[in-house]
């Protein structure tokens, strides 16, 4: 199984209008067989816990990876079955929700930068700051002069993270209406998922429309050199995590990483 131009393929190109419209959620860009990309999921995994350990050894940059999609799309499901083998003493997952009275009194990026992780870490956003320009602007929550100055001051912000070490993976997973509705019906048929579930997970639905624009907006004007969007088909779950794990692993080995040097030679360590 090729996949080496799998991340090519799915990248929201900086500068391009995105129209979500055009891309198919069911699409497995030319990959048939789900028991090999279970496989190359698996091996991913391995692959990410050596790397991982390199990330952490040399202690140079960290990596912010960012789940954005709507109700079912999988975030949890990608975290779950993506970073398994992750080392938790590495990796923080940070789930955004309704701002606390504490972070409405600062700006809008106060909470997120205290979670970026620190060099030698993983972080994953799920969901994260681009909810203060998706959910603001449907719920008219804030002015449109507000919202729509954000994502200009998003930018600045990822800039200056990727300029002081912080590799910025954002995805967003592209589920269509009917697979959303298909995995909402099997969630509150279980007893395991439906005590999650509130009245306002279906009155969001009611509004895909207007998060399809809102989203597309915010894969446009936010997909940059530095912090590009990754455009990812979810409607099957086993394309999604191999897409995920594939851009994952594909950017750590990119990072070059050696163990750190001794300032002694074990050779010549006699342990007593």
């Amino acid at each position: 199984m090729n996949l080496k131009n799998l991340s090519r393929k799915l990248i929201a190109e900086p500068g391009a209008k995105v129209r979500l419209s055009d891309l198919d959620p069911a699409d497995t860009i030319g990959v048939k067989d789900e028991q090999e990309a279970l496989k190359a999921v698996e091996k991913n995994r391995l692959k990410m816990e050596e790397l991982q350990m390199l990330l952490h050894a040399e202690n140079k940059r960290a990596l912010l990876i960012v789940l954005q999609g709507m109700d079912a799309s999988g975030k949890d499901g990608t975290i779950r079955h993506v970073m398994n083998g992750i080392n938790p003493q590495g990796c923080e997952v940070t789930s955004f929700k309704v701002p606390s009275a504490e972070e409405l009194d600062h700006d809008f990026l106060w909470r997120i930068h205290k979670a970026v992780p620190a060099k030698g870490d993983i972080g994953i956003f799920n969901r994260s700051h681009y909810e203060d320009i998706l959910v603001v602007r449907v719920h008219n929550l804030v002015s449109k002069e507000v919202w729509s100055a954000r994502p200009k001051q998003i930018n600045r912000f990822e800039r200056i993270l990727s300029e002081n070490d912080v590799k910025i993976l954002k995805f967003f997973l592209h589920i269509s209406k009917n697979e959303q509705k298909k995995r909402l019906q099997e969630r509150m048929a279980d007893p395991a998922k439906n005590w999650k579930m509130s009245l306002q997970d279906l009155k969001e639905r009611e509004l895909w429309k207007e998060y399809m624009e809102a989203y597309q907006d915010a894969l446009t004007e936010c997909g940059t050199e530095c912090a590009p969007w990754f455009i990812i088909p979810a409607d099957k779950k086993w394309f999604r995590n191999l897409a995920v794990s594939q851009i994952i692993i594909e950017t750590l080995e990119s990072f070059k990483m050696n163990y750190p040097k001794l300032n002694f030679d074990p050779q010549k360590i006699v342990v007593k």
